[in-house]
C-alpha cells in the first residue's frame, strides 16, 4: 500500500507540473492587464483627486511586485495590499462587499501573495471581477520538465496524507499562517529601515536644491508659493523649476503677470478655479508663455466668476459659494465659470423662497459629476449642479443646523490635528510629518494620538506620510497608514 500510495502522489506531481508550466511573459502579462489598467487607470479620474492618488500609488507598487516576479532567482515572499478605484460598467452588481459611489466607481482591496506573473493576473483581474477568459487566447509559453528547478517554494499540491507520514510542512497552512499575521507598524518599519535611511539619504541634496530653486523663484517672480497638484520625486520637481528658471531668463517681461500669485505645476496649462496659474508639464515654454501673456484676460473672467458666486449666495439666503483645492477636482477657470453660471440660470429660473441673509455663515459648493445634495463633516454643502431646486431648498433647511455645529468643530479639529502633527514631529524627531489628501483631518488625529503612545526610534530624521497603506516612496519618504495596527 505504501508503494501504491507513492504512485498516486507522482501522477498528481506530473499533473501539476503540466499545469502549472503554462507561464506568462512580462509582455503576456501587460496585455492579460489591460482591462484592469482601463478600469483603474489615473488618467480616467481627472474629476477625483483622491481616488486618482490612490490609483497612482497603488500602480507604483503593483508594478514593483510585477517586476519582482520576473527577477531571476526570485523566492523571497511578502504578502502585499493593494487598494484600486474601479470604474463601474455595472452598477447593479450584487458584490455587497465592493464599496460602490454615486461617480461611477467602487472600491476594491486585495492581497497579493502568489509567485508567478499568471497567477497573480488571474488573481488581479477575479478581485477586480474582471473576465479572465481573454487570457486562454495569450502566447501561454511551455516550459520543459527537465529545466525546472526543484525549490521549496514549488507549486505543488500534495494529499495531505503525505504531510503526515513524512513529517515535512504544508506550504499549504504556512501560506495561509502568513496571511493571517497582519503587518504591524513595528515590524513594517523594522523591515524598511534600512532602504528608507538609504533613499532619505541619496535624495538630501536634491531636496536642498528644490528649497533654493524654490526660494529663488518665488523671490525673482514675487509668487506667494509655487506648488504641485501630485506627488512627483524630487528629482522631478527639481527639473520644472530648471525649466520655469530659464523661461524667466528668455521672457523676463511676459512674466511680470504672475506677480503675486501662486504657480501650480500638474498636468494641464491655464488659470486654476481656485486662481492659481497652472504650468502643465508636459506642454513646452511656447504653451506656458501664452499663458502668462494670457493673464490679464483671466484677471478679467476671475472678477465675473466672483460676481456669479456672490449673485447665488444671495438667491440662496446669504450661504456661501466655496471652491475647496484639496476637496475639489482641479478645475481650469473657464469650466469652473460655466458650472457656476449654468447653476444661476437655474436658480434664475426656480426662484427659490429663500429668506435674505437666513443662511449666513454657511458654505457650500457645486460639483458637476454627484447627483444628491450631501453635508460634509467640515460643515459645507456639496451642492450637484444638476439638483432639482426643491430637493436644494429641502436639504439645506433640514441641515442647516448640523452644518453649523460642523462648522464650528471644523475648527476645533484643525486646531487639534495641527498640535498633534507638531507634537508628534518634535517627540519622534520627524523632519517632516504630513498627511495625503485622502485622509481626513479625523483619520490624521487618531493617528497621530495613538503613535504618540509607541516608542518608535526608527522614525528619527524621517519625512512620515499618513496614507492608506504602507511604502517607501522614491526619496525615502515612509508611508504608512492611519489605521496602523
Amino acid at each position: 500500500t505504501f508503494y501504491y500510495f507513492i504512485r498516486l502522489c507522482l501522477e498528481k506531481i506530473s499533473q501539476q507540473c503540466m499545469l502549472q508550466s503554462r507561464t506568462l511573459s512580462g509582455a503576456d502579462a501587460i496585455n492579460a492587464l489591460r482591462p484592469f489598467y482601463f478600469a483603474v487607470h489615473p488618467d480616467f479620474f481627472g474629476q477625483h483627486p483622491k481616488e486618482r492618488e490612490v490609483n497612482e500609488n497603488s500602480l507604483k507598487r503593483l508594478n514593483g511586485y510585477l517586476e519582482n516576479l520576473q527577477k531571476p532567482g526570485f523566492h523571497s515572499f511578502k504578502p502585499t495590499q493593494l487598494t484600486f478605484y474601479v470604474r463601474e460598467r455595472e452598477p447593479n452588481s450584487s458584490n455587497v462587499q465592493e464599496s460602490f459611489s454615486a461617480s461611477g466607481f467602487r472600491a476594491v482591496s486585495f492581497t497579493l501573495h502568489t509567485r508567478d506573473l499568471l497567477s497573480t493576473v488571474l488573481d488581479i483581474l477575479n478581485s477586480c471581477s474582471l473576465s479572465t477568459e481573454h487570457i486562454q487566447s495569450l502566447n501561454v509559453s511551455s516550459q520543459p520538465q527537465k529545466e525546472a528547478k526543484p525549490t521549496v517554494n514549488r507549486p505543488i499540491k500534495w494529499d495531505k496524507t503525505y504531510y503526515s507520514f513524512t513529517g515535512f510542512k504544508d506550504p499549504e497552512e504556512e501560506l495561509e499562517q502568513a496571511q493571517r499575521v497582519e503587518t504591524t507598524l513595528i515590524s513594517w518599519l523594522d523591515y524598511n529601515e534600512a532602504s528608507a535611511i538609504k533613499k532619505l539619504k541619496k535624495s538630501l541634496p536634491l531636496r536642498k536644491e528644490l528649497e533654493r530653486l524654490k526660494f529663488e523663484l518665488s523671490h525673482q517672480l514675487q509668487l506667494s508659493d509655487i506648488r504641485w497638484q501630485r506627488s512627483w520625486g524630487i528629482a522631478h520637481r527639481c527639473s520644472q523649476l530648471h525649466s520655469l528658471g530659464r523661461l524667466v531668463q528668455q521672457r523676463h517681461e511676459v512674466l511680470k503677470n504672475v506677480k503675486g500669485h501662486t504657480v501650480v505645476f500638474t498636468d494641464r496649462s491655464g488659470m486654476s478655479a481656485a486662481g492659481h496659474v497652472m504650468l502643465g508639464t508636459m506642454d513646452v515654454h511656447h504653451h506656458w508663455t501664452k499663458i502668462f501673456e494670457r493673464l490679464p484676460n483671466y484677471y478679467k473672467l476671475q472678477k465675473k466668476l466672483l460676481f456669479l458666486e456672490e449673485r447665488i449666495s444671495q438667491l440662496l439666503g446669504g450661504i456661501q459659494v466655496i471652491y475647496i483645492e484639496e476637496l475639489q477636482p482641479l478645475l481650469t477657470l473657464e469650466e469652473y465659470y460655466e458650472i457656476l453660471n449654468s447653476f444661476y440660470n437655474k436658480l434664475c429660473d426656480s426662484r427659490l423662497p429663500f429668506h435674505p441673509r437666513s443662511l449666513r455663515g454657511l458654505q457650500m459648493i457645486l460639483e458637476s459629476d454627484r447627483y444628491a445634495p450631501s453635508l460634509h463633516e467640515f460643515g459645507h454643502f456639496t451642492i450637484p449642479t444638476v439638483c432639482d431646486p426643491a430637493t436644494l431648498q429641502w436639504f439645506i433647511f433640514a441641515k442647516a443646523q448640523e452644518a453649523r455645529q460642523n462648522l464650528k468643530r471644523k475648527e476645533e479639529m484643525m486646531i487639534t490635528e495641527k498640535e498633534l502633527i507638531d507634537t508628534s514631529t518634535e517627540k519622534f524627531s520627524l523632519n517632516r510629518l504630513y498627511k495625503e489628501p485622502s485622509v481626513s483631518s479625523a483619520q490624521m488625529i487618531d493617528c497621530c494620538k495613538r503613535l504618540l503612545e509607541e516608542s518608535l526610534p526608527y522614525l528619527q530624521g524621517m519625512h512620515l506620510c499618513v496614507s492608506h497603506f504602507y511604502s517607501v516612496l522614491q526619496d525615502g519618504d515612509l508611508c504608512i497608514p492611519w489605521n496602523w495596527k
